[in-house]
């Protein structure tokens, strides 16, 4: 099923109907501020293992991240982060950043990795924060590209739903998507490093 909703005023009847696909299960593709991404409620573990095997990796070794509506939502899935951070996030997010956290007992058991650690996305696009926000909870985020791969079809919603449409249950076409994906901040020490510079800036970690 492919659902057109403005980027910038999502329609809230659209935002509920993508809502209680999750709800019930699905698994969904939708626009970040950066790439377009795969993602499912955190909750659901058949709609993770869905998820999964659509992008053909583990999810005990594979590095997955949430994406949240606001910093509020963190505190429910991290452990307590250090006064430094949360003001390095305050002032970057919403935006094209992931920032890799310290998890805390929280996340889902299907979830968990050896590292214990986890990846926060608050994108600066309505679309996946209204739905997280009328979800009540993050949702699982991946993006539709591999990481070293250049997909031709990876900005256009159109192309994205003809590739995954037997795979998926619903794809969100909000315009055009980007090819840089998310800037990757580690925070899990006193001092952030930079995994991987993608769109957003590296000023304010510098």
């Amino acid at each position: 099923m492919l659902i057109r909703i403005h980027p910038d005023n999502p329609d809230p009847r659209q935002i509920k109907e993508v809502v209680n696909c999750l709800k019930n299960g699905g698994v969904i593709i939708y626009p970040t501020d950066t790439v377009y991404a795969i993602g499912c409620d955190v909750y659901n573990k058949k709609a993770m293992e869905k998820l999964c095997r659509i992008k053909g990796i583990n999810i005990k070794k594979h590095k997955l991240s949430f994406v949240c509506y606001d910093l509020s939502h963190i505190a429910d899935f991290t452990k307590q982060l250090a006064t430094s951070t949360y003001k390095l996030m305050k002032k970057t997010l919403p935006g094209p950043y992931t920032f890799i956290l310290e998890s805390n007992n929280a996340i889902p058991k299907l979830f968990k990795n050896s590292k214990k650690e986890i990846g926060i996305r608050i994108p600066n696009n309505n679309i996946p924060r209204e739905i997280v926000r009328e979800l009540g909870n993050p949702i699982v985020t991946t993006s539709v590209k591999d990481e070293d791969k250049v997909m031709e079809y990876s900005t256009d919603p159109e192309l994205i739903y003809e590739s995954f449409s037997k795979h998926i249950d619903m794809m969100i076409d909000g315009g055009y998507g980007e090819v840089i994906p998310s800037t990757v901040v580690d925070c899990t020490d006193s001092n952030p490093i930079i995994i991987r510079e993608g769109k957003g800036g590296i000023t304010p970690f510098l």
